[in-house]
């Protein structure tokens, strides 16, 4: 299958590219930066410059390319993503999910392109319901900026991926990252944070927190190249978690030090409320939409076996 790549520099993308080519997939990537290139290149990619948000470049690329699949991974969030920062990162990362997915699903449709395969998050449901939802819980789009706005911006990059008539579009809600290259790594800044004793368990931590290693998000965007029904679907493993649960876990897995626990008011005065709405009422996601039609199952089942042995 000829596959056209956007973030195959990234943090999935590193690991991606190898796994596609030695699937026999035929995979152009797009980068903005020549060294970026050249390592695709050495991972057996057909690299081309350019930039998402420069829409004539992009569709010339991909209508080059003439792929059978699109698969878009775009983000533009740091790893060390301050909460006291987001305003600002949020608008460039919506930029990306808005503008730039925008010109990337028209460029895949003026090059015929069959299937499309779009990144997005779990843990963007609104609390409410059940502790553990599935992909037809309503989003928090209600959420005071720049949360709202951004939940809102993704959730229409959604509805234009998945109502697209001329290709068949899927959206991958993946869970929280963890493994080599991301912010829950030995070196990652979740890491620093929790050494730190500065990522605490706030309130009750009753905030249900669904988990993904890297390779089984490799494994799912591999997998819904072939298969499911065009829609949405989560790709976590089977165990959603609290936080005050997984919290402590992780600080023993990485050798750090048992969390602090927080009033609520001091957290939301320090980290802000979407922080604290995460930690004591976000919705954990059911992967069992994805475990039965993209025929895919993570072999990390549950993240208490995947930060043992990632992070050990």
């Amino acid at each position: 299958m000829r596959i056209f790549l956007t973030g195959g520099s990234g943090v999935i993308g590193w690991l991606l590219v190898p796994a596609l080519v030695a699937a026999g997939h035929e995979v152009t990537a797009i980068s903005r930066r020549q060294d970026a290139a050249d390592g695709l290149a050495a991972q057996g990619a057909q690299p081309v410059i350019g930039d998402v948000l420069d829409v004539d470049r992009l569709t010339d690329l991909v209508v080059a390319a003439r792929p059978d699949a699109v698969i878009q991974h775009l983000t533009s969030l740091p790893q060390d993503l301050n909460p006291r920062d987001t305003k600002a990162a949020f608008a460039r990362n919506d930029r990306i999910r808005s503008h730039g997915a925008g010109n990337l699903l028209a460029a895949a449709k003026a090059a015929g392109a069959r299937r499309y395969l779009a990144q997005n998050v779990c843990f963007l449901y609104a609390a409410a319901g059940p502790s553990v939802v599935g992909e037809d819980a309503p989003l928090a789009t209600d959420m005071p900026e720049p949360y709202g706005p951004s939940i809102r911006a993704h959730a229409a990059m959604e509805q234009r991926i998945i109502d697209s008539a001329e290709l068949e579009g899927l959206v991958l809600r993946f869970g929280f990252w963890y493994g080599p290259g991301t912010t829950f790594a030995a070196g990652g800044y979740t890491a620093r944070q929790v050494r730190r004793r500065r990522y605490p368990v706030i309130g009750d931590g009753a905030g249900v927190f669904s988990f993904v290693h890297v390779h089984d998000v490799v494994g799912a965007t591999i997998a819904a190249l072939a298969q499911g029904a065009p829609g949405v679907y989560n790709v976590c493993d089977d165990d959603p978690a609290p936080a005050r649960e997984w919290i402590p876990a992780y600080a023993r897995a990485i050798g750090a030090p048992a969390p602090r626990h927080v009033p609520v008011w001091l957290a939301r005065l320090l980290a802000g409320p979407y922080v604290v709405t995460q930690a004591t009422q976000m919705r954990g996601a059911s992967n069992h939409k994805a475990k039965e039609q993209l025929g895919w199952t993570p072999k990390y089942a549950s993240w208490r076996q995947g930060f043992v042995e990632a992070l050990g």
